[in-house]
């Protein structure tokens, strides 16, 4: 796992449309980098709608939601359309980010959630993760952070 001061590791992954999405793409963007294990599943649900139902506060925060897991794109389309997800699902099937970030289990990926500042630094990392109400948790810390 990367601790709170790293630098945040730099990727390029496919999203849902299968067009390539880099971290790097977003450096002066606070970044929500949150690691999944599986599309579709009960917890993952809540937390990816948690997000979506979210995103208009994130996005007054000058924030970008970015959800990872080992999902096809394909799996990812999906997911995305059923339940109206508003951000990039990234497909990390070979799981080098996963692992990058300390998010590979010895199962499935482990939930994790990064908050990326405008330097690309890690400025939090939230190691366990309720999904029901995970969103309202990051705004709070993103506000109490003062990262802005």
């Amino acid at each position: 796992m990367l601790d709170v001061g790293a630098d945040a590791i730099d990727f390029v992954l496919p999203n849902q449309e299968s067009e390539p999405v880099r971290l790097s793409d977003f450096k002066g963007k606070v970044v929500v980098l949150y690691f999944y294990p599986k599309d579709d599943t009960p917890g993952c649900t809540a937390e990816a709608c948690g997000f979506r139902d979210s995103m208009e506060s994130i996005t007054k925060l000058g924030a970008v939601v970015l959800g990872v897991s080992a999902d096809s794109v394909k799996s990812h389309i999906k997911f995305k359309q059923k339940y109206g997800l508003n951000f990039n699902l990234l497909s990390d099937q070979k799981k080098e980010v996963i692992k990058a970030y300390g998010a590979d289990g010895p199962l499935m990926t482990r939930r994790i959630t990064y908050i990326i500042d405008k330097n690309q630094k890690i400025a939090y990392r939230f190691d366990k993760v309720n999904p029901s109400g995970h969103a309202q948790e990051v705004i709070s810390k993103i506000k109490e952070l003062n990262i802005l």
